[in-house]
């Protein structure tokens, strides 16, 4: 029997001895490291951002791609020789550098980064190569000018600025699978990409912000609910949208997008999320009249509906549901899909939408959220119609009250609290 005071919840402990020849070899790493430490910072204390350094950078980062410092050396290697010529907004002061010898992963100075680079998503599980899979070629970026733009091939500098960017976003793929949640890592990432708009023209950035629209739908490809890839692609939508980028709105693409990525995980929190923050946009575009709106509503309504019959204990559909809901309830803080309602349509909405709940019921007898659905949207409509609740509704709202204080007895305290607020204790009014 494993003696209990050296285990822990009933597991035996066991001894990890290195031997003498792993001792040194993590010794020889150790003083590698260090090596390859004092010769960065020997150079950089001369202003020497060479080749070489910037190769030292490579060797220093693959080691430990926490150290952000080595990436504003690299940084500044890249700006003081690799690129072919500076660029507006591309220079990285020395104040960027911190002036402690030993600082590895401290915040770096906002000002080394792009206004962007705040984000910090998490790594794909796969690299990527762009949206078909294949590498951009400057020559053929060069002919996707706009229709009246003189074509011609790309200079021998920016060719050479091309290949180096898309040099260093190959970099980084190897130390994102090693390290998917570092954040240096992908500050440095979005640099390189900022500084593709920065030094090339419009189409030829563009498919390099492309490739990374690629590598964010492989990110969602390996983890569809993944919040943070989804705040990833947002950004580099936002960046193919934009002026810098020749761009125009993709917001029919991305509402189309979030539409597969449903029908393949209707648990998918995030894409229903991002799908609510299309739809004002989309509608404004389409310039939906009021009848567009209406049918888009029931559209959206018609599928919440669907996805609650399949899957009626999953919160992030409840959440789309109450989103939509609220368009109903608070037209002024909501006013994309409900602009032109009155008071008799969104009663005549939320009275239809409780009574599709209520059929919940009859199936899903024991699922909180139903209940707490039923309560919310029953107070709602009250509020629309500016009433207190009727006896039949006060009936119903204590025993939907009863019946969440059985299934969730952890909160009894919020279920007295609602109890309090709307006068559903036993002594209550009947008003």
């Amino acid at each position: 029997m494993a003696d209990q005071g050296g285990s822990q919840h009933g597991i035996a402990r066991t001894s990890r001895v290195r031997t003498e020849e792993q001792k040194n070899r993590d010794l020889e790493r150790i003083a590698r490291y260090h090596e390859l430490e004092d010769q960065v910072r020997a150079r950089v204390a001369q202003g020497d951002y060479s080749s070489a350094v910037f190769q030292l950078t490579s060797k220093l980062l693959r080691l430990n791609p926490e150290y952000y410092t080595i990436w504003n050396v690299r940084r500044r290697c890249l700006i003081s020789g690799s690129f072919s010529k500076p660029s507006a907004g591309s220079s990285c002061s020395t104040a960027c550098l911190t002036s402690s010898p030993t600082a590895t992963t401290a915040p770096s100075s906002i000002s080394c980064l792009s206004s962007s680079s705040a984000t910090t998503p998490p790594a794909p599980g796969l690299p990527t190569a762009g949206k078909s899979g294949t590498t951009a070629d400057p020559t053929v970026a060069a002919a996707a000018e706009p229709p009246g733009a003189i074509e011609s091939a790309p200079s021998e500098a920016e060719s050479h600025d091309f290949t180096t960017l898309k040099s260093e976003l190959a970099f980084t793929i190897p130390l994102l699978l090693e390290s998917p949640k570092c954040y240096w890592i992908w500050s440095y990432r979005l640099w390189i990409l900022q500084q593709a708009i920065a030094r090339l023209r419009p189409a030829l950035a563009r498919t390099v912000w492309e490739e990374e629209l690629g590598l964010a739908s492989k990110m969602l490809g390996k983890d569809r609910r993944n919040f943070h890839a989804w705040g990833y692609r947002r950004h580099v939508v936002g960046q193919l949208e934009s002026r810098s980028l020749q761009g125009s709105s993709m917001v029919e693409a991305e509402f189309a997008y979030t539409d597969r990525m449903i029908k393949s995980d209707l648990s998918n929190f995030s894409a229903w999320h991002s799908r609510s923050r299309l739809i004002p946009r989309l509608l404004e575009e389409r310039a939906a009249d009021e009848a567009a709106r209406r049918a888009f509503l029931d559209k959206e309504f018609q599928q919440i509906r669907e996805a609650l019959n399949v899957g009626p204990e999953d919160q992030s559909l409840w959440y789309y549901h109450q989103f939509l809901v609220l368009n109903l309830v608070y037209p002024d803080k909501h006013p994309a899909m409900t602009p032109g309602f009155t008071v008799h349509d969104r009663v005549a909405y939320l009275k239809r939408e409780i009574d599709e709940i209520k059929e919940l019921l009859e199936d899903y007898a024991d699922i909180q959220l139903i209940y707490e659905g039923l309560f919310e949207y029953t107070l709602y409509l009250c509020q629309l119609e500016r009433r207190n609740p009727k006896a039949d509704e006060r009936a119903d709202l204590v025993e939907w009250l009863a019946k969440l204080k059985q299934l969730d007895p952890m909160r009894r305290g919020r279920w007295a609290d609602l109890e309090r607020e709307h006068e559903l204790t036993a002594g209550g009014s009947d008003v």
